[in-house]
């Protein structure tokens, strides 16, 4: 076999304690769609950030047409000819498609208006997509912004073309145009790199495919050697580890949160549950499953457009959040930088914030010795390892920023919790702590929704699993009849509803 345009040489990749990439050596060659897989946090997006300059190998080295070459940044990444496109496509709104495509152009370069357009063109045609350059970028599809997007980096004499998880808010229709168009610029000598968690689309494009797992390389084969049974086999056979440990069930027979066939147009569609009193029902899926969605429009922030929503067998339809705090239900954000705490206040502020009118005086001053009890109870009673509630929250670890973001949603009482992504970015003794706090909470006679991408977190808390895959249900599964291998089958359209 000729010589590999890109090799990837023992890299090795850590941020602090934590080890991304481990010994990771994979070959890229020039006319082939190389395709990764794994699952969320198995390595991918740092392989790529790797390729692209972003991040810096720890150990090992990168080798483009067979000599060591240190990718410094953006820059240097599009020197060798290498691009990445992305999920949500990158594009300036207020610019038209041939100011997209050459805005990365040296300076000087087509100062003719009908020379930029006619190459935008050219470019556009090269890939079989019928576009207007002049057409302001605010105005196009997903699937019109990708295009742009493989425009520019054809405008760049791209080598190596990274497409990550291109197809995910694309349609079926686009879909299989944007995989037409990777295949075309393989058979014209460009190296595609691409990464899906659809496997029906690995098998349709790729001609090898590499499994990575918790950063380590499992197997690189030719597609014709591979299955899909083996392929997720190899993406989930790892070791669970000693503090995913199954807790004894404490569901009852009480329905606390009845979900009947809501939708939310174009998002998700058709989604029905019973969460019961004492109940963890986890959300499994990949990227786009639209479980987020769901978990938003429960608790009033992006509402639904259809269906039903029974609290305590009374039916409600928040609109806000407020309406579904008022009601019993709250929600633990998987992004608690932005959206679920206020980092510069301190830890009593933000124990606080959910039930902030408790805290407000006859007349009308805020508390703050209350505050100060409640804050100093809530850090006693969740090992929040901070020396004074009025330490800044920003100053506190990941996983002392999940507590407490969890202990101003305790605070309210709720009978519902919603938890996105609990341990995201979190150490495994935090984890552990998290695990016991929500077992708690559902022994006490709540109930909890766990949406997590990590599968024998989903199998160890969850005494049911409700698998989403594009925005659909696929089956609700128990989880002590089932494993890893059948929600991933499931959550990538391998098996059927009635399979579930």
């Amino acid at each position: 076999m000729c010589e590999p345009l890109l090799r990837l040489e023992n890299v090795t990749k850590r941020f602090g304690m934590t080890t991304a990439l481990q010994d990771m050596s994979l070959d890229i060659f020039s006319g082939e769609v190389h395709a990764i897989v794994g699952e969320n946090g198995a390595g991918k997006s740092t392989i790529i950030k790797i390729m692209t300059g972003i991040h810096q190998t720890t150990e090992g080295r990168l080798v483009i047409d067979g000599t060591a070459r240190n990718i410094s940044g953006a820059r240097a990444a599009r020197d060798i000819g290498i691009a990445a496109i992305y999920q949500e496509p990158m594009v300036f709104p207020d610019l038209d498609v041939a100011e997209n495509i050459f805005i990365s152009a040296r300076s000087g370069w087509f100062l003719n208006q009908a020379q930029l357009h006619a190459e935008a063109q050219r470019l556009l045609g090269r890939i079989g997509i019928a576009l207007d350059s002049s057409s302001i970028a605010s105005g196009l599809t997903l699937a019109a912004q990708q295009a742009v997007e493989i425009a520019r980096a054809l405008s760049q004499d791209v080598r190596i073309l990274i497409m990550d998880e291109p197809t995910a808010s694309l349609s079926a229709h686009e879909a299989k145009q944007l995989r037409k168009v990777a295949r075309t610029l393989a058979e014209e000598g460009v190296a595609v790199i691409y990464i899906s968690h659809r496997l029906e689309e690995i098998f349709d494009i790729a001609d090898r495919v590499t499994v990575i797992r918790d950063g380590i390389h499992i197997s690189t084969r030719p597609i014709g050697d591979v299955t899909s049974e083996g392929m997720v086999s190899e993406m989930v056979g790892r070791d669970v580890g000693n503090y995913f440990v199954k807790a004894p069930s404490t569901v009852t027979s009480n329905s606390l949160l009845r979900v009947e066939h809501l939708t939310r147009e174009g998002i998700f569609s058709d989604i029905s549950f019973d969460l019961m009193q004492g109940e963890v029902l986890c959300m499994a899926g990949l990227v786009g499953a639209r479980r987020t969605d769901v978990a938003l429009a429960l608790f009033g922030i992006n509402p639904s457009s259809s269906g039903q929503i029974f609290y305590k067998g009374r039916q409600i339809n928040p609109s806000c959040a407020r309406e579904a705090m008022d009601a019993g239900i709250a929600y633990v954000s998987e992004d608690r930088r932005k959206l679920g705490l206020a980092m510069p206040m301190s830890l009593r502020s933000n124990v606080s914030l959910a039930t902030l009118r408790s805290f407000v005086g006859r007349w009308g001053f805020l508390d703050q010795s209350l505050e100060r009890m409640t804050a100093l109870e809530y850090r006693d009673r969740l090992n929040i390892r901070a020396p004074d509630v009025e330490l800044s929250v920003g100053m506190l670890s990941g996983g002392n920023q999940q507590k407490t973001m969890l202990a101003k949603w305790l605070r309210m009482k709720p009978d519902v919790l919603i938890f996105d992504e609990p341990t995201r970015g979190i150490d495994i003794g935090a984890k552990a702590e998290v695990h016991a706090l929500i077992r708690e909470f559902v022994a006490n006679g709540g109930g909890a929704i766990v949406i997590s991408s990590d599968l024998p977190e989903v199998l160890a808390m969850g005494d049911r699993i409700l698998v989403m895959r594009e925005g659909r249900q696929m089956g609700i599964v128990n989880s002590t009849e089932t494993g890893q291998e059948t929600i991933m089958r499931l959550a990538t359209g391998q098996a059927s509803v009635e399979a579930a």
